[in-house]
């Protein structure tokens, strides 16, 4: 029963060639809601979408009619929001049916990670039909939103894949980071040292020299997925994207920076981030994926925008960051599947054993962690937070981790709290707290002065382990149980009931219970 012999489902890998393709693929399929009453980008479009999105059944968006920007001189009138927040649409990323199983996706999701497929160099590509450059350079001619009400700012930066390199490898490196519109030719970006951009940057600061930096806005679906997801340095997203779509990556060379970008992107912003902390600029609030606000306006990392490429009437993609209780954003839904696959392949490879599933809720992004296991041996649990919590990926997540034995779902609510009310015992060593070490300066419950990632690089956790599985320390019974049956109903007697299950009129209520 352990991970490692688990069978990912059969997919077939799609390449949607941009983000149209994909569009085209929602449209096909009933996922996406195409908007064409006029909408304001300040305020309202976000609040549609977080009205709208549901917890993982509400549509993709695509609204065609933005204010001050639906005539006919706008260079850009359109903005997507929401591609990945469903799971049906997430498998539809992956190659598999919309109807497959979350335990599945976690799954196929493990071994998308280990995969590699290296991009190609083209000459040009889309993205490259209009280049605007110098003095013509104009953040404020497409439609931004204004995402929250409570937002320091237009972010421009909430699903964009901003694209370093490392100056010593040459690897780049692809992630989604927070971005501020300040003027027409500036965005402030959140970098903690702990990123991967934030790690190149550092390199960059020892040489004295500005980085550059492309914001990739609008293509397929995967360079969202690998962007938010924990792939380990050393790995270009590129390559795990080749592997998700099944073909290469197919890359061009930006104009005014020496970094590749996809061809047939929708939009790319060209830049400098200087390392001098005097270029700072004022950045937040921001509503965070958290579900609260980051309250702090502090100074920020400044990009320099040089060049922007894009196609003709480019579609301009973005997200509302944060879950909340019935509402559950893109970055939320991706989290649960991308994290509890990365928290999977962690244990697997710190040579845990007995791992039947691993999963993080939507709810909360991963950030709280349930696994389950075959136990076999005392202290297993223990093991398994241990793994965790000593892997990269702990950065931002694992603050609580959840070990349950192997007859109960993960993906189930109150099967966990079920278990955690009747094998958790705190007076029994069940209750382990590893304090004072790495964890999200955004989470709200940090003190603020310990939240400062400027001042210490991240922010400062105190994590949790319960441990809800049957405790080997117990003496076992003359039949060797250390714990009474549970009230399930014998074999026989299910068996029988399941056969008259319709007969009896239950057949309109739901299945039987699985016992």
């Amino acid at each position: 029963m352990e991970g490692k012999k688990d069978t990912a489902a059969v997919r077939k890998p799609v390449a949607f060639g941009d983000l149209r393709g994909w569009l085209d693929a929602l449209r096909a399929e009933g996922e996406l809601l195409e908007v064409d009453s006029e909408v304001d980008w300040d305020c309202e479009l976000g609040a549609i979408i977080r009205m709208g999105q549901g917890t993982g059944a509400g549509p993709a968006f695509l609204f065609n009619n933005i204010k001050d920007y639906n005539g006919p001189d706008a260079i850009c009138g359109q903005v997507f929001s929401g591609g990945q927040g469903s799971f049906s649409r997430l498998a539809m990323m992956m190659g598999l049916p919309r109807d497959t199983p979350i335990r599945e996706l976690v799954r196929t999701c493990r071994t998308i990670f280990n995969d590699r497929v290296p991009p190609v160099t083209v000459k040009t590509g889309p993205v490259k039909e209009n280049i605007i450059s110098g003095d013509d350079v104009d953040l404020l001619k497409f439609p931004i939103p204004k995402w929250n009400s409570g937002d320091g700012g237009r972010y421009a930066l909430t699903y964009a894949g901003c694209v370093t390199k490392d100056p010593d490898s040459g690897i780049h490196n692809v992630g989604i980071y927070r971005g501020m519109v300040v003027d027409p030719n500036h965005i402030a970006v959140l970098m903690w040292r702990a990123q991967g951009w934030g790690n190149h940057y550092a390199k960059h600061a020892e040489r004295g020299e500005e980085m550059p930096v492309a914001y990739v806005i609008g293509w397929e679906p995967s360079i969202g997925f690998t962007g938010g997801s924990p792939i380990p340095r050393g790995v270009s997203e590129y390559d795990v994207m080749g592997a998700i779509r099944g073909e290469p990556v197919e890359l061009v060379d930006c104009e005014t920076v020496p970094l590749k970008v996809p061809a047939n992107a929708e939009i790319v912003i060209e830049g400098w981030i200087p390392t001098d902390p005097s270029t700072f600029v004022p950045e937040g609030p921001y509503a965070e994926f958290t579900g609260y606000y980051a309250m702090e306006r502090t100074p920020k990392h400044n990009t320099r925008v040089t060049c922007i490429t894009h196609r003709n009437k480019p579609i301009f993609r973005g997200t509302v960051e944060g879950a909340v209780p019935g509402s559950y954003s893109e970055n939320e839904v991706m989290s649960s599947i991308m994290r509890s696959a990365t928290a999977w392949n962690a244990l697997e490879s710190a040579g845990v054993p007995g791992v039947v599933d691993v999963y993080g809720q939507p709810i909360q992004a991963g950030i709280n962690t349930v696994v389950s296991i075959h136990q076999t041996y005392r202290g297993q649990a223990k093991q398994v937070a241990a793994a965790l919590w000593g892997n990269s990926a702990s950065h931002v997540r694992y603050k609580l981790v959840t070990v349950v034995d192997d007859d109960i779902d993960v993906h189930s609510y109150d099967a966990v709290d079920w278990a955690l009310a009747w094998r958790f015992n705190a007076g029994e060593d069940d209750l382990v707290v590893f304090p004072a070490n790495w964890g999200a300066g955004l989470d709200p419950s940090v003190r603020r002065r310990d939240a400062n990632v400027h001042l210490f690089g991240t922010g400062k956790w105190h994590r949790v382990l319960l441990d809800c599985t049957i405790n080997l320390d117990y003496e076992p019974d003359a039949q060797g149980n250390r714990y009474p049956p549970t009230v399930h109903p014998v074999q026989k007697d299910a068996e029988r009931v399941r056969a008259r299950w319709s007969e009896l009129g239950l057949d309109k209520w739901g299945p039987p219970l699985r016992c």
